[in-house]
């Protein structure tokens, strides 16, 4: 008699594989499904905490993108549960970022106010096209940051001195130094935003037709490191919109809108331009390398007072940073 035939090895192979290739489907698709959800989340409670989970949330435009996939992978899959998980993170993500493409400026009307800011890399950025820029845009502020003596020079050299005499600045040899231009008369305001990270002067400047507006230059240290504390307090340190006076802060935030400290800032009055008229995800940093810029951190923030009519987002040589032009109304 033969006792192996009556064995049934073969059905146990192919019932134990059936059970292992279920299990092993469920669990790709939970393990593609899980880190966007999480990220959601993360996104959606301002829980980003230190410096590499704040650096990553600058992604989160990648992020609700790469969502799609395992939305995709679930549905395909017909793993119910998954599928719901996947559609909801896609739906958050995408209504975290899609506005910024979309706009919602309504028409406004009032005084014209030109904004233009750029980040000089250590001083370095060429001058005489940020200077050609303020003679083709003709903003009426030039915020300036990482701004050295000798890049002040070689703007004025390059003509700036005559298209905007009027200044405030606090030039230094490193990436500390700001500095703001006007065409209009200015009045410092040393004491509006506390000492904290790079120098971010402030200054009130005299419009024709009209009340002054203040303005902040701004240049908080990157989050990197031991710098995230510093980089959150000096979030936290510039002024919230007031109802007595108009403000305006424009610079190098080193942040993007999907951080929860810039969110907060921008909940305490403020509107970003770029976001008011669709320009909001045109990412400005890294710019001149061999990898083409793909984070936002280069802002005009504006009370809510202010209208938003358009903002270009400019190639400047020689920095690692985009210009922002902004052109506003104010009442």
């Amino acid at each position: 008699m033969d006792i192996s035939a009556e064995r049934p090895v073969g059905g146990a192979i192919v019932t134990a594989a059936r059970k292992r290739r279920k299990f092993t489907g469920t669990t790709l698709t939970w393990l593609a499904v899980t880190p966007f959800a999480a990220w959601a989340v993360a996104r959606l409670a301002g829980l980003e905490r230190g410096s590499v989970a704040t650096q990553l949330m600058t992604a989160t435009p990648y992020a609700a993108a790469g969502s799609l996939l395992p939305l995709l992978i679930a549905a395909a899959g017909r793993k119910k549960a998954a599928s719901v998980v996947a559609l909801l993170t896609s739906t958050a993500l995408g209504f975290s970022v899609l506005p910024r493409a979309l706009g919602s400026a309504d028409a406004t009307t009032g005084r014209p106010f030109r904004v233009l800011t750029i980040n000089m890399l250590f001083g370095r950025a060429d001058a005489q096209t940020i200077v050609d820029l303020v003679r083709r845009y003709n903003p009426d502020v030039l915020s300036t940051q990482e701004l050295t003596p000798g890049a002040v020079d070689n703007l004025d050299a390059a003509g700036l001195k005559d298209l905007m005499p009027h200044r405030v600045l606090e030039a230094e040899w490193d990436a500390g130094g700001s500095g703001l231009f006007s065409r209009h008369p200015v009045e410092a305001l040393p004491d509006l935003v506390p000492p904290v990270g790079h120098k971010m002067p402030s200054a009130m400047v005299s419009l024709p037709g009209g009340k002054p507006i203040e303005f902040v230059d701004v240049h908080p240290y990157p989050p990197l490191g031991p710098q995230v504390v510093n980089w959150t307090e000096a979030l936290e340190a510039l002024p919230s919109a007031s109802s007595d006076t108009i403000r305006v802060l424009a610079g190098d935030f080193n942040a993007t809108l999907d951080h929860a400290s810039m969110r907060q800032l921008v909940g305490r009055g403020y509107k970003d331009a770029a976001d008011e008229v669709g320009a909001g995800l045109i990412p400005t940093w890294p710019a001149n390398k061999r990898i083409p810029p793909i984070i936002t951190i280069d802002h005009v923030l504006v009370d809510q007072r202010i209208g938003v009519k358009e903002v270009n987002v400019l190639d400047v040589p020689q920095t690692d940073h985009r210009a922002v032009f902004a052109v506003l109304t104010v009442p």
